[in-house]
């Protein structure tokens, strides 16, 4: 397999020096110790913010660059595919930083910050930007440009730019539909998997063999969903038609007591699978997905994977949400971990990424994955059934007083 030319442009070591005691512009909605933060803009790409912690001033001269600041913080960074590196090759584009006091943040549509002054990085991969190499483009200390007669305040930023070549895929169908997955390489789609559904496996005997037999009517099945959701699972199998990772859910997705909704004291979960030994119905868990469905201004689906560690333990690695209504991205990237993450040593830069519809839209996931992650086909088929799990969850997770597609009640195939 050959993977795709990527490029993360890094924007990190970020500080501001205030010439002048500052106070916060008013209270967002995520509200902070740090009175200040910055907006990042590149044109094509979504906007971007982080936090910015302050420098005393008293520890180095207004205009000393030979020295970084106390701490500084990071932002997500830009990922350029190659579709994107076409569009940059040979033409510079502008890294917009607009500096702000307040909280990060909109409330009631009103900004929650002041603008305190703006700047511009030149940002020039080259004329061959696909093949582009590590590069530095700011490191130190910035003057912002602000409004005439007022003392300006100076922001430390770093921005470079790093390789990222990934593996791409993408699922020929819904995952429920048992389609082909594919390997994409600019124009040319190869399959290099194929995916199975079951929706009942935990409710029927199993053959040496893993396949399943049917034995409750398809009303049945309808009606059990509306109660709970369980016994689903994808295998994922290569071209020679030998099993190679699957997704099983182990913990059903039923709602909280009186509602319709998973929640996230009591949310569904799915183990990645990946074979163990010679035998075909041998399996050892390689990690662990929770999902449930959020409440708050925004409905979404809520999620945190771990990896399996070898004394049976748990770490996790991803945690986030993704909106119900317009979808958005599954991601594992160890820059960008939050909440109860952990800094795993097992999770270094880019790992993976999904895309998940909204719900009740035509889902046909695209993965990318690291390929320093990835040394064998086997390791790319258990991401393939990690962003199964992650495109699934979005249905496991519809409130129960939805109907839920008659692939996902019954079986329409003889089994696995």
């Amino acid at each position: 397999m050959d993977p795709c030319p990527f490029v993360r442009l890094i924007i990190e070591s970020l500080a501001l020096k205030l010439p002048f005691a500052t106070k916060p512009a008013g209270s967002g909605v995520h509200p902070t110790a740090t009175p200040c933060f910055c907006v990042l803009k590149i044109k094509g790409f979504p906007t971007q913010t982080a936090l910015l912690p302050l420098c005393s001033s008293s520890n180095s001269s207004s205009h000393d660059d030979s020295s970084g600041p106390d701490t500084a913080t990071s932002a997500p960074g830009f990922h350029l595919d190659a579709a994107a590196l076409r569009r940059v090759s040979g033409k510079p584009v502008s890294l917009r930083v607009s500096v702000y006091t307040g909280g990060m943040g909109r409330t009631c549509g009103v900004s929650g910050g002041k603008l305190l002054g703006k700047l511009q990085v030149s940002v020039d991969l080259g004329k061959n930007a696909e093949s582009c190499r590590s590069t530095v483009f700011q490191n130190g200390w910035l003057t912002l440009r602000c409004q005439p007669g007022k003392p300006a305040a100076r922001i430390h930023l770093a921005c470079r730019a790093e390789p990222d070549p990934r593996f791409v895929f993408q699922f020929g169908g819904e995952p429920e539909c048992s389609p082909v997955v594919f390997q994409i390489q600019g124009s040319i789609r190869q399959p290099v998997f194929s995916c199975k559904f079951s929706a009942d496996h935990y409710n029927n005997a199993s053959s040496s063999n893993g396949a399943w037999t049917k034995t409750f009517s398809t009303r049945e099945r309808e009606k059990a969903s509306r109660r709970e959701r369980k016994g689903w699972m994808i295998m994922i199998h290569d071209l020679s038609g030998s099993p190679v990772a699957a997704a099983s859910m182990i913990t059903p997705f039923v709602p909280s007591p009186g509602s319709d909704r998973v929640s996230r004291s009591n949310p569904g979960a799915w183990l990645i699978l990946r074979p163990h030994g010679f035998s075909v119905s041998t399996w050892k868990p390689w990690g662990r997905l929770e999902a449930w469905r959020e409440r708050g201004a925004v409905d979404g689906l809520g999620y945190k994977f771990e990896l399996m560690t070898e004394s049976n333990g748990r770490v996790a690695i991803a945690e986030g949400t993704v909106g119900v209504k317009k979808g958005g991205r599954f991601e594992i990237d160890g820059r960008t971990v939050r909440g109860s993450v952990s800094r795993s040593a097992s999770v270094k830069g880019f790992v993976m990424g999904s895309t998940v519809e909204g719900e009740g839209k035509v889902s046909k996931p695209v993965l990318q994955v690291g390929v320093q992650h990835v040394t064998c086909t086997a390791d790319a088929a258990l991401f393939v059934a990690l962003s199964a799990a992650v495109d699934l969850s979005m249905d496991a997770c519809r409130l129960f007083s939805s109907k839920l597609r008659k692939e996902l009640c019954h079986d329409d195939q003889d089994g696995l």
